[in-house]
């Protein structure tokens, strides 16, 4: 009998990745693509559709599809970054770039201006999250005001996996924990677009049919499968947005769980079985129809250690390896990590990177370990509003290219105190679509048993009680500086 394979894509903020896995969760082939990401005006951060998602896509299924030769392809997952904004015309076209997730700020004034009219208290109860950089809602008005014609031709509402859903299917559908992250637009208590709220938000734009990431909801068409080489009636679910996906592939499925997401951005998701609304998280449908979520998301992480490459040379491997060999600490320097403003806790699009305490005698180790400490302060503070919340501890899962190498992992732990379980496949998102769409045509063998720990990180006490003073300091910076920062970000905006 031929082997059983499943193939999962996911498009995510600088590269996409596909991989092809055998039912019981055993890679056989991946592929990745690297691609870039538009920043046409300041706060404004974008992906053209066509160029970047479905050429990524075409690319790496034509990468893959050789490994199937000999087995059986049952199913098709996809993810990608979200929550996102493409308007599209009522064949599915884009219209305009999408508009990206929290990282674009560009609808700060609609936030206001919509939490004004709805109410904070109100939003928080029944959307589960405060407005923000993250929320759709505030972004359908900004287009409606700025880009009216684009508003007035547009007919259905995409995100990335739905753009990909509806190119290979036909059908315009959107998974409940993507629409979740529509606020104002989604009801969390009813698992239902809001009957009162969406008409405000969003009027005369016909929105998606719902359905859980696990639901095949279509099958490759004719057209597609030309486009694509994939074969015409392969099972597609509905997939998400990448980080659910990703929690999913390390197996983050019980109340407690929290994922951590080693990428461009740091982000967080912790699996509960009630909601637990918190003005500093997010608040949303799991990936699973019995579950919610709290998720965190800081707005730069790898996107920092890259920048710094770039700007003092050099390989990632020698920098990490000087970063090794300088103490706790940085011998003296603190960093704040929002190059690109800062999502939670503090929510503030105009906040911006400060680094304290230079002097001539720092090298190239003492600044990239001050990224990577600034980077696990961030995740400390983030820890601690999810404690908060309510949301009972619980295991620390780690996934992502940054816990290749170990060392941004164990900083990490040292700076929260926690362990972190590592397991033993860290592609990320694609193996969890791979493995959402195994469960939804009932073709993955034995599920939760897909990808093993295969490392436990654990925090070295010396270490732990440093960072300690640092992180009072970290957290006092913040307050120190943000009307400073507030000031040069206006004088950015104007020197566009």
């Amino acid at each position: 009998m031929a082997e059983t394979v499943l193939l999962g894509i996911d498009i995510g903020t600088s590269s996409s990745k596909g991989v092809l896995v055998t039912a019981d969760g055993r890679v056989v082939a991946r592929a990745i693509k690297p691609h870039e990401t538009s920043y046409p005006h300041p706060g404004w951060v974008e992906h053209d559709a066509e160029a970047v998602w479905w050429t990524d896509f075409r690319a790496l299924v034509s990468e893959l599809l050789p490994a199937v030769e000999g087995r059986t392809l049952a199913g098709l997952g996809v993810s990608g970054i979200g929550p996102v904004l493409l308007p599209a015309d009522g064949d599915g076209n884009p219209l305009r770039p999408a508009i990206l997730y929290g990282v674009d700020t560009r609808a700060t004034e609609q936030i206001a201006a919509l939490t004004e009219e709805l109410g904070a208290d109100e939003i928080l109860r029944r959307g589960g999250s405060a407005l923000s950089s993250q929320a759709v809602g505030p972004k359908i008005r900004w287009l409606a005001e700025h880009e009216p014609e684009t508003y007035r031709r547009t007919e259905m509402l995409l995100m990335c996996s739905s753009y990909l859903v509806h190119r290979l299917t036909g059908r315009y559908v959107l998974d409940h924990h993507s629409a979740s992250q529509c606020d104002p637009l989604y009801d969390l208590a009813a698992r239902d677009w809001s009957a009162e709220w969406a008409p405000r938000v969003a009027p005369d734009l016909p929105l998606p049919e719902l359905a859980w990431p696990t639901e095949v909801v279509g099958h490759v068409g004719a057209r597609a499968a030309a486009e694509t080489g994939l074969p015409e009636g392969l099972p597609v679910t509905a997939g998400t947005v990448d980080a659910w996906a990703e929690a999913t592939s390390v197996g983050v499925r019980k109340p407690g769980d929290v994922m951590l997401m080693y990428g461009t951005t740091m982000f967080f998701v912790q699996v509960l079985t009630d909601p637990h609304p918190h003005p500093a998280l997010w608040g949303t449908c799991g990936a699973f129809p019995d579950t919610y979520t709290l998720a965190a998301g800081m707005a730069t992480s790898g996107a920092v250690t890259d920048w710094l490459r770039k700007l003092v040379g050099g390989e990632f491997a020698d920098l990490v390896e000087q970063a090794a060999q300088a103490p706790a600490g940085s011998r003296g320097l603190l960093l704040l990590p929002y190059f690109a403003g800062e999502r939670t806790p503090i929510f503030d699009p105009d906040a911006r990177g400060v680094l304290v305490g230079l002097t001539t005698s720092h090298g190239r180790g003492e600044l990239y370990r001050a990224a990577l400490e600034g980077i696990a302060y961030g995740v400390r503070h983030n820890l601690e509003a999810m404690s908060e919340a309510g949301g009972t501890a619980g295991r620390l899962v780690a996934v992502g290219g940054g816990t290749q190498g170990g060392l941004w992992t164990q900083i990490v732990s040292d700076v929260t105190g926690q362990e972190q379980q590592v397991p033993g496949e860290t592609v990320g998102a694609a193996f969890g679509d791979a493995l959402l769409a195994g469960i939804g045509t009932g073709a993955a063998v034995a599920p939760d048993e897909w990808n093993p720990i295969a490392t436990t990180v654990r925090p070295n006490p010396a270490n732990h009680d440093r960072y300690d003073a640092f992180y009072r300091h970290y957290r006092d910076l913040y307050e120190a500086t943000v009307g400073t920062a507030h000031f040069l970000a206006a004088e950015q905006r104007a020197a566009d």
